[in-house]
């Protein structure tokens, strides 16, 4: 039975009501309480950080040689906040109600209110870490518009917000390694949790370095690991970010919530061909002053400047007016999809739409030229004091698509093209972020909880480190309140000694294959069949023939998978050995929950379930619900359905028009 253990009392008041009467653990006894946090991204290295601020004893993970190359620093465009600077209407409750609708109301209501409630406290917190926020002349906090809000309310460093954002996290979490609350260990993945009495008490993890297996003990476990969209081998994650530590939870009984929900993002740099194994994204910042536009003749030769303006089909524009190109990513990525599938799209590979700027420019050009007193000036004053707009707001971001290109985004528009971003299906968790095996919590993009069917734009930075600030040191709270008097369990229990058992038996397993593939041919072909059959668009057959796929390719893997280099030593390759096996079996789950979910919502566009003209049509008297599955064995698994009730945002057929 899920117990999602939502407050009582209405919706703006739960978390108020809840920190009202959590229970607390006193200073004294934090000091003798350990914690295991797994990834230290912005949620796991904010957890870090406020964890160790009061007085825990925290044991920090991650795989990489600093928590600054935590994939968090990727993200660009900006973080949401209703602070209503611009004083154009927003609020907590138009960005709960934003989310909920963008999520196509297949998210949690508190979960998500209580996100929009802490989101102001986010903004602070950063500022008075130091993170460079942009600023308006007058000093206030600047914001920009994201997709699926018609109010301005993401908070942006140019186009390194997850960067700057991370260091300020990173800052507070060395901060309490230095001081001596936080131990970090660079450099170790974790490969199983350890439960005792069916509570979490610790890990398995291995030293990357020299691939000795370590036992670590902790009264709580904290995973946040990040997604899992390099399931579709490619996609805009790094490339070593992987679904290793939330699967291996899931093996241990964590229900694994909605798995089959991923993210396209509609402004990603198109693929070229088959040697690639990474995806860049633009930000969807670029869409602020960006035009999204197709040729109205199919398969046109032209090349975009040679394209007048009558020729030119601003599709989203012309479908979704009142939304225009902000409309959510979900809908973006279906647009633009249909019209290159229709014959409309460009570039050599013909799978691309442009996002174009010159409109910005000579609009930013004229406001400039008045500003610095010039009359009557020429197109060439336009658009010199256009592009130092445009430089100065986006500069990096066309900076880096000349470098990957070797094209000129200011006079030339960008070509781009939906690609795999963000996962919102993640372990299950109830409103304390516990999953539903005791002293076991998933944070940031490893839970599912707040971003339903599709996420909108700049809300990733905001949960992450919403949870890790804000929701984690009071919830977390309620449980090791009932575990001060357990002492701290020697790593020679039984238990340890067995999850490390199985942890090696497995590794040695997979070196002893010694078969003639590669793991990352194996993860390629993969990613194929889940984008094909799995992806933006996807019907019963097809899902069905990517699930038999899939355990083929399962047992050809365990058949013939070679791995260089020992054991007992740094070997990449053993490491993305064990990465690859686990995406297979997500595969599967992902095909699975898929197949049931007889709909179309967020993403997620199930072909035999769509409006007549051509939207997603969702299902809210069959599959108003989270899908949560239970592990079972190889290639088996249970469904749990945690029915989702509306007080406030009651469910309606989403328009941006």
């Amino acid at each position: 039975m899920l117990k999602s253990n939502i407050p009582g009392g209405p919706l703006e008041k739960k978390w108020e009501d809840y920190k009202g009467h959590v229970k607390l653990v006193n200073p004294a006894n934090k000091r003798s309480l350990e914690v295991i946090i797994i990834g230290t991204g912005l949620a796991g290295a904010s957890a870090a950080a406020s964890l160790g601020e009061m007085g825990y004893k925290v044991k920090a993970f991650c795989f990489q040689d600093s928590p600054r190359r935590a994939h968090s620093i990727a993200a660009q465009g900006g973080i949401n906040a209703a602070k209503n600077y611009q004083n154009d209407g927003d609020s907590t409750f138009r960005l709960f109600y934003d989310t909920i609708k963008g999520g196509d109301y297949r998210s949690r209501e508190s979960n998500v209110y209580r996100l929009a409630e802490v989101s102001a406290s986010i903004i602070d917190q950063c500022v008075a870490q130091g993170v460079p926020f942009a600023r308006e002349y007058g000093g206030l906090l600047s914001n920009r518009s994201f997709g699926g809000v018609q109010v301005q309310r993401t908070f942006y460093a140019a186009g390194q917000t997850g960067q700057q954002l991370l260091i300020g996290a990173y800052q507070a979490l060395e901060r309490q390694v230095a001081l001596g609350n936080v131990e970090m260990f660079t450099r170790h993945e974790m490969l199983d949790v350890v439960l005792i009495d069916g509570k979490a008490r610790g890990i398995i993890a291995r030293n990357l370095i020299t691939g000795e297996l370590e036992r670590h003990f902790g009264h709580a476990v904290l995973l946040a690991s990040g997604g899992y969209g390099n399931v579709f081998y490619l996609s805009t994650n790094a490339m070593g970010s992987n679904v290793t530590a939330i699967w291996k939870a899931h093996r241990k009984g964590a229900y694994f919530g909605n798995p089959c929900y991923t993210q396209i993002h509609p402004t990603c740099i198109p693929v070229t061909g088959d040697h690639q194994s990474k995806l860049t994204l633009m930000s969807e910042s670029l869409r602020n002053d960006g035009r999204i536009w197709v040729p109205k003749q199919k398969n046109d030769p032209r090349k975009p400047g040679e394209i007048p303006q009558e020729e030119r089909d601003y599709y989203l524009e012309r479908r979704y007016p009142a939304y225009g190109n902000l409309v959510p990513r979900d809908v973006a990525s279906r647009a633009a999809k249909e019209r290159c599938d229709a014959g409309y799209g460009v570039g050599s590979s013909k799978q691309a739409v442009y996002l174009d700027y010159a409109s910005a420019i000579d609009r930013y050009g004229k406001i400039e030229c008045r500003k610095h007193g010039i009359d009557n000036p020429s197109p060439e004053d336009i658009r010199h004091h256009g592009m130092e707009v445009v430089k100065e707001k986006y500069g990096n971001l066309f900076d880096m698509y000349n470098k990957i290109t070797g094209e000129d985004p200011y006079t030339t528009p960008m070509r781009i093209y939906p690609a795999v971003h963000y996962t919102m299906g993640g372990l299950w968790v109830d409103y304390e972020l516990m999953t539903n095996v005791s002293g076991l919590y998933a944070l940031g993009e490893a839970n599912f909880s707040d971003h339903g069917a599709n996420r909108l734009g700049a809300s990733a930075l905001m949960q992450g480190l919403a949870d890790g600030y804000f929701v984690i040191p009071y919830t977390i709270g309620n449980y090791l309140a009932g575990e001060i008097r357990t002492a701290a369990i020697p790593t020679s229990h039984p238990a340890f000694e067995a999850a490390e058992k199985e942890v090696a038996d497995r590794l040695h397993q997979l070196k002893t294959i010694n078969g003639t593939q590669s793991p990352e041919s194996f993860h390629k072909r993969l990613g194929k069949i889940m984008w094909d059959k799995c992806g933006m668009a996807r019907n019963e057959a097809g899902l069905k023939e990517a699930i038999e796929e899939i355990r083929a390719l399962k047992a050809e893997f365990w058949r013939d998978l070679r791995i260089t280099g020992d054991l007992n030593e740094f070997n990449p390759e053993l490491d993305k050995a064990g990465r690859v096996a686990d995406f297979i079996e997500l595969g599967e789950l992902m095909c699975q929950d898929a197949l049931q979910r007889r709909e179309s919502c967020g993403g997620h566009f199930r072909e035999e379930m769509q409006t007549e003209e051509g939207e997603a049509k969702r299902d809210d008297e069959n599959f108003c619900f989270v899908s949560a599955w239970e592990y079972k064995g190889d290639s088996s698994w249970e469904l749990h359905k945690e029915p989702l009730e509306f007080e406030v945002a009651h469910p309606s057929q989403r328009s941006y028009k």
